[in-house]
């Protein structure tokens, strides 16, 4: 029997395997990619960054050019052998992560790992992951952007620079486990400098006054109308106080009131471009009290795709979710100007164009976030979808196509109301076309109307109400305004404020006190020692500026190694300078746990693992124990606190503080609702099928009720 010819085998093997392979970030992002490719086409996960800089050391060489030391990241070996078998099978490679900054430095990094030319045309991009997108940049793929790469690099070892000198300084300074970054720094410098204006702050009193009124002899409701003194003697009044309040009421006519001016006009309200990473995050915070990282992480999932209509291929919903820029494509706008007219009718759709803008510094290349296809509209996705998913499509779908509409039309109305030397203002306005507010924002939108008037009409005076008020402080920021201003201060970029707003909580620097932020003790300390003593980190506009010569990389008008080397000059020196600073000794943190071997009350310190509990009298009391952070609701077994916990793996869990001889335990994160059936605490839950709800945290009840201040499961305000 003649023996098959095995080169022939072999040559047989390679053609059959020989595909294009396609490398993405994440196994969503490729399985949605891979339904809008054929059989020709095979794509992979590289799981996110496969190289980067060392933990254990700085990793990057100040005396060699700053050249950075890059090594395959613990546990990214296997993923890079699987990818280099498949490299190896493939005719053709092309990596397609993300179109930004971070994802051209995957690629590039992709390169080096699997050895494929960074000149040749491997990269492919695109801002959605729709058919039409994926195959139109496969006609057009290019070569590694090293200015892109430049600029993500020379952040990484601006941030590492910072992070890997400071840190340690400030171990032997405060306490060690504390961090210090570039851009982190400066976000608690503006929450440090917020409350300082506030504790700063003296309130001034002043007072206002209101009248009802109405047409001379008319009465009810729809008559009358309440006006604020405007002009005192044909001036702005000023009302310091209740002796000068006192003393105008006494100079006020009662009688011989006349509508002196009635100004009617039209007025119109225009909708907010589709939204930008920032504004996202914002509107996500103000709506359903959304913490930026949470909201990311849903868009992600929006943006690299779900199953629909019990399809198990997915379906890319967004587009992508890390841009600055608010424009949209033609091709959008002409498919929501269809869809406008088609729904609502021609009166409603814009005729020009509104693709909006980027702001400066913004990523040219990217689009504002909306839907890859306007015509998937959230309620005919909704059962696809968790509650938290449909919420947060549905706030970028209805943005997007608002931004398409025209605008909403008011007629508004002004009447000045007048005697003597005084004159009260009253307006009101009543919607006359909707315009984008029929699908956006069109319930907090209520007519204030006045009655019709004419000018020297007599009006009568029903009554008076002074009001003594107080000036307030600035306000503290919550993740909204605190994210605005990032983006207004130029601090940071998409991709960071998120991560920027995380790392200063986890870090203990601020605490969150009804949903604002203040400066903790630690995050005052140490905000101090780098205002003494590296000004420039904590510096805003040094921040911006740098943000500002990042882009000038990115735009190829500067070399990343002068960037570096001009900011380490002098921040060598300040480093050198900053060892001479004495020890700082915060108060330390009382608890109420009591020591068992000498009584006193223990307090918390800080190790290489985070908090844990110490005998305050160390070294005569070696007393310690594990640290963990109360829920404010007691064990329904022996009625011990129930704790935050986290097992081997990392997974959060809620247990009893007395365990071993008390094993209760609960998954889900305890509420301080009590269950209707039994008394006992309930747990939040959510699942795809039910969306969020409560349950009773015994195994014996597992009562389920919908959460009292939401039935679909997030809190709106």
């Amino acid at each position: 029997m003649q023996r098959p010819n095995q080169k022939l085998i072999f040559h047989f093997e390679v053609m059959r395997l020989s595909k294009n392979l396609i490398i993405v970030e994440s196994p969503a992002k490729a399985q949605t990619i891979e339904r809008y490719l054929g059989d020709e086409f095979r794509v992979a996960a590289s799981n996110g960054h496969v190289r980067d800089l060392p933990k254990s050391k700085l990793g990057v060489d100040v005396d060699d050019g700053f050249e950075p030391r890059y090594i395959t990241i613990r546990g990214k070996g296997k993923i890079l052998d699987r990818l280099r078998k498949k490299t190896r099978s493939a005719e053709r490679v092309y990596l397609a992560t993300d179109p930004d900054r971070e994802g051209e430095a995957i690629a590039w990094h992709l390169c080096h790992a699997l050895k494929l030319p960074e000149e040749d045309s491997v990269r492919i991009a695109f801002n959605e992951i729709t058919a039409e997108a994926v195959q139109d940049s496969l006609q057009s793929p290019r070569s590694i952007d090293r200015r892109l790469v430049d600029a993500q690099q020379a952040r990484r070892i601006l941030d590492r620079l910072v992070g890997y000198k400071l840190s340690p300084w400030l171990w032997r300074k405060v306490r060690r486990g504390l961090s210090a970054g570039r851009v982190q720094s400066a976000a608690v410098k503006m929450i440090v400098d917020r409350e300082r204006k506030r504790e700063a702050f003296e309130p001034e009193e002043y007072w206002t006054l209101d009248a009802q009124f109405a047409p001379e002899g008319e009465r009810g409701e729809e008559k009358e109308f309440l006006a604020t003194l405007t002009s005192y003697r044909g001036e702005e009044p000023s009302i310091p106080d209740e002796d000068t309040m006192n003393s105008l009421l006494q100079e006020m006519p009662r009688k011989s009131f006349t509508i002196d001016e009635v100004q009617k006009k039209e007025a119109k309200r225009y909708p907010s471009a589709a939204f930008n990473t920032s504004s996202l995050q914002q509107t996500a915070a103000r709506r359903f009290n959304m913490n930026a990282s949470y909201a990311m992480r849903v868009a992600q999932q929006l943006y690299e795709g779900l199953p629909l209509g019990g399809d198990s291929e997915r379906t890319g919903l967004i587009t992508y979710m890390r841009t600055d820029a608010t424009r949209v494509s033609e091709s959008a706008v002409s498919r929501a100007r269809d869809f406008i007219i088609g729904k609502y009718g021609e009166k409603f759709s814009e005729p020009r164009t509104r693709r909006g803008r980027g702001r400066k510094g913004a990523e040219e290349a990217h689009e504002a976030i909306r839907p890859t296809d306007v015509t998937l509209t959230p309620e005919k996705i909704r059962g696809d979808l968790s509650n938290v998913q449909y919420r947060l499509y549905r706030m970028i779908w209805q943005r997007f196509v608002a931004s398409q509409m025209k605008p909403a039309i008011y007629d508004e109305m002004t009447v000045i109301v007048g005697a003597g030397d005084f004159a009260f203002s009253a307006k009101g306005r009543r919607l006359k076309f909707p315009g984008f507010r029929i699908i956006y924002g069109g319930d907090n939108d209520t007519d204030k109307l006045l009655p019709e008037m004419q000018e020297g009409d007599p009006a009568d005076l029903l009554e008076l109400t002074p009001k003594q008020n107080f000036t307030k402080p600035p306000s503290r920021y919550t993740e909204a305004s605190l994210v605005k201003a990032l983006e207004d201060e130029r601090i940071g970029r998409p991709s960071t404020y998120a991560p920027i707003v995380e790392t200063i909580q986890k870090r203990n620097y601020v605490g969150v006190e009804d949903r604002a932020f203040y400066p903790t003790e630690l995050g005052r300390a140490v905000n101090e020692l780098l205002e003494d003593h590296f000004p420039e980190i904590v510096d805003l506009s040094f921040t911006a500026e740098m943000e500002d010569e990042l882009d000038s990389i990115e735009g190829g008008e500067i070399d990343w190694q002068e960037i570096i080397a001009g900011f380490w000059e002098s921040f060598a020196d300040e480093l050198e300078k900053a060892e001479e600073a004495p020890r700082v000794k915060l108060p330390e943190e009382v608890t109420d746990e009591v020591c068992e071997e000498c009584g006193e009350n223990m307090v918390v310190k800080f190790g290489r693992f985070g908090k844990f509990l110490a005998c305050p009298a160390y070294p005569d009391c070696k007393n310690s124990k594990p640290y963990y952070e109360k829920t404010g609701v007691q064990c329904p077994e022996c009625g011990g606190d129930i704790v935050k916990k986290n097992s081997r793996k990392g997974r959060t869990f809620y247990g009893c503080r007395n365990y071993p001889d008390c094993e209760f335990v609960v998954w889900h994160e305890p509420s301080e609702e009590e269950c209707p059936e039994c008394g006992t605490f309930m747990v939040n839950r959510r699942t795809k099928r039910k969306g969020e709800f409560l349950q009773c945290g015994r195994k014996e009840c597992r009562m389920e009720v919908a959460p009292a201040e939401d039935l679909d499961g997030v809190k709106e305000r």
